[in-house]
């Protein structure tokens, strides 16, 4: 800083001070950070195109058109976290999970979440199982049932993860077959070692946090956003700081930070329950979680599963995603992917300095510790998502015509363009 002040001739304090300046207007009008305009979504980000076959009081239902002559007839269903908004899972074109998935010959759904508010302070994570991934399957099942298939691979990631293996449980309880497959990105199972989020919940802290959510009925995404920047404040808040209002360099805005800008609430009931019986209790892992009044758990997962944690990830760390290997018997192939939670993920072909460890484990294998199965697994230079295409590829089966967009005749009719109106929800 020194250097840059004698450099500029102390200019660059000048220009970190108009940068400040802006920024505060910009949050006191509610505006998103500096550049973000240029990332509009349904305009340059979330734009492969689809449409809204389904709409509840708390999900929207996104099909994606088809863009391969034949498609496999077990279609893709997404079930993205609410923390934030779905479509870090669909970008710029050029790194869109989903576009590259219907590039694999694959019939993807995706459900976007509606931003709740003071209104829904009641909706619980039974709220969001049963309207969620459940609605979804029905309203799948329902319009896939045309060609033929009655079969899906469930897709999770992050906290949507968390929610899919609940559902994927309570299927396997009460014998719904409809799930062929389980995918899980950057999810926690089990909560025992949380990682660095883990320091500001204890029961003291969660008392807090409800006193907190108990006025406005949520959860304000600046109010978690604050804790994360504290918990990576030398990457999320000093270096800022330093770059931005003292040194006068705006870092350019990038489609993933905009993404990160776009910030939502989260329920009391739900995040109260998450926070108490997952977070803090373990109530999934240790076999106390119930749904319906009846207990499941994940040892009834039996379906192939294919887990992908990342090296660096401080929300969900990987050696806490690994442990689905002591909870479950099923076939598992572990992905442990360079880059952290976000970054991770989004690891399209081509990215340069990508990498990823894999290995397999067969049904009713022996589970490796993380050290263990980390020495054991091969490293393979690029993308994970090739290994999980091949995966994909190798649980499905033939090739045949692609559905049609919804099914009118069954209330399933297309009800808007892609990405819908509950992303656009502020």
């Amino acid at each position: 800083l020194q250097k840059r002040i004698l450099e500029t001739g102390g200019q660059c304090l000048v220009e970190g001070a108009k940068h400040f300046a802006e920024d505060m207007q910009r949050l006191i009008r509610g505006q998103g950070p500096v550049g973000t305009d240029a990332f509009g979504v349904g305009d340059v980000l979330a734009v492969t195109p689809g449409k809204v076959v389904y709409r509840n009081d708390l999900i929207e239902l996104i099909q994606y058109e088809p863009s391969t002559q034949q498609v496999r007839p077990e279609p893709i269903l997404i079930t993205p976290a609410w923390i934030m908004k779905y479509y870090i899972l669909d970008l710029r074109p050029e790194n869109s999970l989903v576009r590259w998935l219907v590039g694999q010959g694959y019939t993807v759904f995706m459900i976007s979440w509606r931003n709740p508010g003071s209104e829904d302070r009641n909706l619980d994570m039974e709220s969001y199982r049963r309207l969620g991934p459940m609605a979804a399957l029905d309203a799948i099942t329902a319009i896939t049932a045309i060609t033929g298939a009655n079969a899906v691979h469930g897709v999770g990631y992050c906290l949507g993860g968390t929610l899919l293996s609940i559902a994927a449980a309570t299927m396997a309880r009460d014998g719904d077959e409809r799930l062929t497959t389980v995918t899980l990105l950057a999810a926690q199972t089990e909560f025992s070692e949380p990682g660095e989020l883990g320091l500001f919940i204890d029961e003291a802290q969660l008392n807090l946090l409800e006193n907190m959510m108990w006025t406005r009925g949520y959860l304000d995404s600046a109010q978690m956003g604050g804790a994360f920047q504290i918990l990576r404040s030398n990457d999320l808040l000093w270096s800022r700081v330093l770059s931005t209002y003292l040194m006068g360099e705006r870092e350019p805005m990038s489609d993933l930070m905009a993404w990160n800008a776009d910030g939502t609430r989260m329920p009391y009931a739900m995040h109260s329950q998450y926070l108490r019986h997952l977070f803090l209790e373990d109530d999934l892992a240790e076999g106390h979680y119930k749904v319906d009044g009846r207990s499941i758990s994940l040892s009834a997962l039996r379906k192939p599963m294919f887990v992908v944690g990342a090296e660096h990830d401080h929300v969900a760390p990987w050696r806490s995603v690994h442990k689905i290997h002591f909870l479950s018997s099923a076939e598992i192939c572990f992905v442990l992917t360079s880059g952290g939670h976000n970054a991770g993920i989004i690891s399209e072909p081509g990215h340069p300095r990508r990498a990823y460890r894999q290995l397999t484990r067969p049904v009713d294998g022996p589970a490796l510790d993380p050290d263990e199965w980390s020495a054991r697994a091969p490293v393979h230079d690029g993308s994970w998502w090739l290994a999980w295409g091949a995966w994909l590829d190798d649980h499905s089966s033939p090739p045949v015509s692609p559905p049609p967009m919804g099914a009118p005749d069954k209330g399933y009719g297309p009800l808007a363009d892609a990405p819908g109106l509950y992303v656009l929800g502020h």
